[in-house]
């Protein structure tokens, strides 16, 4: 049988250094938060061939216009896509004239989004709530549902110390996206995230549902060897429901799904295989290391040979 268990260092390294570089660079740069949650409006315009104006000149119209903080970013297609703070209609339109009158040509609005700041908050707030509640539901229903296994409220606690790692890997992502890519946290990540939490628990779920029954039919087995045991039984179930279905199609999604929908896509596909991974290489670990409580020997000292 494949011995699982006996490298979980190793995989708890491997996510150390998945996670820590992005996490790195979101503590240096800050969260890329996106107008969904800081208020702000997003214009995105596109000029006829030749006529796009310089940068500078595009950010003096809204400095003449009362805005001082717009950025603005070339995208493949070759629009621009113009962040400020909160834009109404009518400074909109004033700007879009002065556009065209600096350009002398049409411009064409691809996008508007512009969100206060109050709401900006309250969908922060919100984001943070539902991860907060998913998290309180999944140790309830995990301890009730292992009620009858001995130290049942290890099972949830566990199942949600994977899950934070599937999220940090997700944040890692989107850290080294926003370096690389100027990805920008939005509410189809904020999506991307509860979806990768409901498939991170499920699959944890499955793999502690197979500890529970072998408990009862393997009772004799030693704990570590009854653990393996159950991940070997589900890793088919687990590498053909993720990697054969949904991870192949979030792949395609990803190369040919267009630029609107590359970094939902690739934080899906990243958040699942993680969930995959943890559910394998995480949760099911730490589980048997509580079980022999490996950390009171972590700083113990070895004696040496007098």
């Amino acid at each position: 049988m494949i011995d699982i268990l006996s490298k979980r260092y190793l995989y708890f390294a491997i996510s150390l250094l998945v996670i820590v570089p992005g996490i790195v660079l979101l503590a240096l740069n800050g969260l890329p938060l996106s107008i969904d949650f800081t208020g702000g409006s997003l214009l995105e315009v596109q000029f006829e061939t030749g006529k796009t104006p310089a940068t500078a000149d595009l950010v003096t119209l809204y400095e003449e216009a009362g805005i001082n903080d717009a950025q603005i970013t070339a995208t493949e297609s070759g629009s621009l896509q113009i962040r400020s703070s909160f834009l109404t209609n009518e400074v909109r339109d004033s700007i879009l004239t002065a556009m065209k009158e600096k350009s002398g040509s049409e411009v064409s609005v691809i996008r508007f989004d512009s969100v206060g700041p109050s709401i900006g908050k309250q969908v922060a707030s919100r984001a943070a709530l539902a991860v907060a509640v998913a998290a309180l539901a999944v140790v309830i229903y995990i301890t009730a549902a292992f009620r009858k296994v001995p130290n049942a409220f290890r099972y949830g606690v566990c199942a949600i110390i994977a899950m934070v790692h599937d999220v940090a890997v997700v944040f890692s992502v989107a850290g080294i996206g926003a370096l690389l890519f100027d990805w920008q946290i939005d509410a189809l990540f904020l999506t991307a995230l509860l979806t990768v939490i409901g498939f991170s628990v499920q699959d944890k779920v499955v793999v502690f549902d197979r500890i529970r029954e072998n408990s009862s039919l393997l009772r004799k087995l030693e704990y570590e060897k009854l653990v393996n045991h159950s991940i070997v039984q589900t890793l088919q179930r687990s590498i053909n429901t993720q990697l054969m279905t949904v991870e192949f199609l979030l792949l395609a999604l990803a190369l040919f799904g267009g630029v609107t929908l590359q970094e939902f896509s690739v934080i899906l596909l990243v958040g699942l295989f993680s969930g995959t991974y943890s559910s394998i290489f995480v949760a099911a670990p730490i589980l048997v290391l509580w079980e022999k409580r490996e950390w009171a020997n972590w700083f113990k000292r070895t004696e040496t040979a007098q």
